[in-house]
């Protein structure tokens, strides 16, 4: 494996080269906290604009909330963005990142993986490194019977078993590597893989049968309402609370999201709101959300007691609202753009 990633290694912002001088902690933390649940390629521009911005651990933990949850706004997943800068203010208070995996999981919002990697990545401790693209590699190379997610522990101790004593960041990298170009969840490319001779999932044939996946049960489905309250050219903008989902984020105002439609329960103010004849669909983690879209427009002078923030509607993009509200916010400006 480290042969072949010494020759393979994909080229990423936040890597060096194989068998260099580990890299910088921050970049390592950064980057593993921005690819949980995230593509590499969605992740890279995000990478680099925060890198610009912020250079050091120590910049970051300076950066007032708003900045940081504005600047992720699209990468979705929000509490990483609280827990982020939690622990830039945490590591820049101790003046430095730990290096060790137990020293790590002491840090805000850092986890088993997390530390695990940032500890044989950035520090060059052995560690056992397991993410979705390792899960599958190992699984198809022990042709693992058990199901996930309760197999995740016999993943773990086979990962272990495989993991060597020296380079066991480039190691780490270099199966996450091959689980993202080679070892792929469909149509695997198994002649160009470097563990092909030991792979007892290729040996029978069925490698695409690997990691085996318990059913997953539906998703929920809820239901709300987003509000378009326009005024002189802006429109209103609110803060959600800081704990739930999208805590701190800037939104759109929204009532309860309901197992039925709401109606226009929830709405900033009493207006003349008019529904649209369409509607945004997004998918979260745990719930699917259809959400109805309401709009009036006020007089420059009205509405001086809503509580928000009047933002202008042609510098809407740099609200950096969540991806849902964002959806929410171009549906708007065409649908009224277009009365």
């Amino acid at each position: 494996m480290l042969h072949w990633y010494d020759h393979n290694a994909r080229d990423l912002p936040w890597r060096a080269r194989p068998g260099a001088n580990a890299p910088d902690p921050y970049r390592v933390w950064l980057s593993e906290v921005m690819l949980q649940q995230t593509q590499v390629a969605s992740v890279i521009p995000y990478f680099d604009k925060f890198t610009r911005t912020w250079p050091t651990v120590e910049a970051l933990a300076a950066s007032p909330d708003a900045d940081l949850m504005a600047a992720w706004a699209g990468l979705g997943y929000y509490a990483r963005a609280r827990n982020l800068l939690a622990c830039a203010r945490e590591v820049a208070r101790r003046g430095a990142f730990p290096d060790t995996e137990a020293g790590l999981r002491e840090l805000p919002g850092v986890g088993g993986y997390t530390a695990a990697a940032i500890a044989a990545i950035a520090f060059g401790r052995r560690a056992v490194v397991v993410d979705a693209n390792v899960e599958r590699v190992v699984s198809r190379l022990f042709a693992l019977e058990e199901a996930l997610p309760g197999a995740k522990a016999r993943i773990y101790a086979l990962t272990d078993t495989i993991t060597p004593e020296l380079r066991s960041g480039d190691f780490a990298q270099a199966m996450m590597d091959l689980g993202s170009g080679i070892c792929t969840a469909r149509a695997p490319k198994c002649l160009l893989c470097p563990l092909r001779a030991h792979c007892a999932g290729f040996a029978g044939g069925t490698p695409e049968r690997f990691p085996i996946k318990s059913a997953k049960p539906p998703k929920p489905q809820r239901h709300g309402t987003m509000f378009w309250l326009e005024r002189d050219g802006r429109v209103l903008l609110v803060r959600r609370p800081d704990k739930g989902l999208l805590g701190g984020m800037r939104a759109l105002p929204t009532g309860s999201w309901t197992d039925s439609p709401p109606g226009l329960e929830g709405a900033p103010i009493a207006a003349g709101w008019q529904l649209l004849d369409e509607q945004v669909s997004h998918g979260f983690t745990h719930f699917n959300l259809d959400v109805a879209l309401a709009a009036a427009t006020i007089a420059a002078h009205a509405g001086a007691a809503v509580e928000g923030e009047w933002w202008p509607v042609a510098d809407l993009e740099s609200a950096g609202l969540p991806t849902v509200f964002a959806k929410a916010a171009r549906t708007f400006r065409r649908r009224l753009c277009a009365q």
